[in-house]
């Protein structure tokens, strides 16, 4: 049995759901848009698309989602370049035991993948992925499964042999109705009854995840 692991990136890797939601939110006082952080954490694990499917059922059709989003989108890139890209504690730890065991790894994000390894290669750990999964290379979004099933196919392993970990509840449904074994580590969101259900393991950051996995036979 071949050792696998597929990471989620936003959230997981890289503290950039919140920078996000900060983006969003001073748009969003300066609109007098109401209620716009809880609208943002539905959206979480779920690509652009869905994302604007979802804000427009709250605002309404007539809501020029893709004007804002463009301008978060432009000042989040603007906190990167200024800033670099706020990393999770634990991933160069995580990334270098996993290679030093001869874990397979791979990435699924429903960010596009020209983002998701310009994000990687910002931040130096692009060398640790055999595959890389974006969101505009699947039909649907998370919790579909079909990102899972796509990077367990392209690494060349069982979905029901690998490790899935995920920060948001549409990530934990893609990766259970994929076959995995979702672990989630908690950012924005805490797990519903629903979702603790789903959950091979709950653990609280990647150190913690690392830790998991040296004692434990997946």
């Amino acid at each position: 049995m071949e050792k696998a692991v597929v990471f989620d990136m936003d959230g997981i890797l890289f503290d950039t759901e919140n920078l996000y939601i900060q983006c969003w939110t001073q748009l969003a006082e300066e609109a007098q848009i109401e209620n716009i952080v809880p609208v943002l954490k539905e959206c979480t694990g779920t690509n652009e698309k869905k994302t604007h499917e979802i804000i427009k059922a709250h605002y309404g059709e007539d809501f020029d989602v893709e004007y804002y989003h463009r301008k978060a989108k432009a000042n989040f890139i603007k906190h990167i370049e200024q800033y670099g890209m706020p990393m999770k504690p634990g991933v160069h730890e995580l990334l270098s035991y996993l290679k030093e065991e001869g874990y397979k790894i791979g990435l699924a994000s429903s960010t596009k993948l020209e983002m998701v390894k310009a994000h990687l290669k910002h931040a130096g750990i692009e060398h640790y992925f055999q595959v890389i999964v974006g969101g505009d290379m699947v039909k649907e979004s998370k919790p579909n499964p079909e990102i899972y099933l796509i990077a367990c196919q392209q690494l060349g392993v069982n979905p029901k042999e690998t490790i899935a970990i995920e920060d948001s509840l549409n990530g934990i449904r893609a990766a259970f109705n994929a076959g995995m074994k979702p672990i989630m580590v908690p950012d924005i969101v805490a797990p519903t009854k629903e979702i603790e259900g789903m959950l091979h393991q709950k653990l609280e950051s990647l150190i913690m995840v690392r830790d998991f996995l040296k004692t434990t036979t997946v």
